[in-house]
């Protein structure tokens, strides 16, 4: 990717460069959850008790339906900060294999059908009724025998969809804080984190409620590791990208991750922590992770390399 850079001394003229605003925010954050609901949601079909209807989880019922949806509304947002919408096709016209643009435009033109595919095999015998066309209701009960090659299919492209969302920012070598290597596992990390935070609000089971409360945990503590390696990759490079933590540091670390995993930790003591107080840490998961989103696309763009360059 290029940028071109505007430098000058007036800042009338000049007074700051924002490109990417709150909708692309948003665009990571659904699409890092939905990465997140897609890997969880397929491995919770790949259980051994969830070979049969009855012994699935809710999991792996509404965890494919949310996923094209959601990201579907993760491409409006997108489809909001084009300046040229009706260009938009353009994107399908052409591919190029150096530019990270040209592989999400593909990939997630991909995985919305894809997704939506094993949406429709997902959805059990008994909640079929509610797809009102015939033809649609039996091309459900065709597809249900090929649920778990898509839910194979779609764990692939749900981590595919994880990195992703960090690797177009990481492209970006004139933006200090986006240039690592660190940043698309940690997007991962953080969309499955989102997404096993969404399970918990909508799963109906206790038990699977309490399940996903305790994966999150281990996934914060993960989330955690690379926080401090990302920190570490900056702090141990240039003067630009040293800088470029300071206004960071707090959203991140405290506001993101340290709060809400200061608040999961009691429920694994408890033997029945109340259900009201798993989901308002469920939220707040999810408040903290769109705080990491937001703080990274306008820190990032505060950050530059010929700041530094003209002092």
């Amino acid at each position: 990717m290029k940028e071109i850079a505007i430098t000058g001394a007036n800042a009338i003229t000049y007074p700051h460069l924002e490109i990417w605003n709150w909708a692309i925010s948003i665009y990571l954050f659904l699409g890092g959850m939905v990465a997140g609901l897609m890997v969880l949601g397929a491995i919770s079909q790949f259980r051994p008790s969830s070979t049969t209807d009855a012994g699935r989880p809710f999991v792996c019922y509404l965890a494919p339906v949310l996923s094209p949806i959601l990201l579907s509304i993760g491409m409006f947002f997108i489809f909001l900060d084009l300046s040229r919408k009706l260009n938009a096709f353009w994107f399908y016209l052409n591919f190029n294999i150096m530019s990270p643009m040209s592989w999400g435009a593909w990939g997630v033109g991909l995985i919305i059908p894809l997704s939506t595919l094993w949406a429709l095999a997902s959805i059990p015998e008994e909640h079929r009724h509610y797809l009102r066309w015939p033809k649609l209701h039996d091309f459900s009960f065709k597809i249900s025998a090929y649920r778990n090659k898509l839910a194979g299919v779609n764990l692939a492209l749900g981590i595919f969809l994880g990195i992703y969302t960090g690797v177009l920012l990481s492209g970006y070598v004139a933006r200090p804080l986006w240039n690592s290597a660190v940043l698309p596992l940690f997007f991962l990390n953080s969309g499955l984190v989102s997404g096993s935070a969404m399970i918990i609000l909508i799963a109906r089971n206790y038990q699977e409620k309490l399940y996903f409360t305790k994966l999150n945990i281990w996934l914060t503590t993960a989330e955690i590791v690379l926080v401090l390696l990302f920190y570490y990759s900056h702090l141990t490079s240039t003067a630009p990208h040293r800088e470029a933590l300071i206004p960071f540091f707090t959203a991140v670390l405290f506001a993101g991750i340290i709060f809400p995993i200061a608040l999961e930790l009691p429920v694994i003591t408890a033997r029945r922590p109340a259900p009201l107080r798993v989901h308002l840490i469920a939220v707040l998961i999810l408040l903290g992770n769109l705080a990491i989103r937001v703080a990274f696309v306008y820190v990032g763009q505060l950050s530059s390399l010929s700041d530094i360059a003209r002092r």
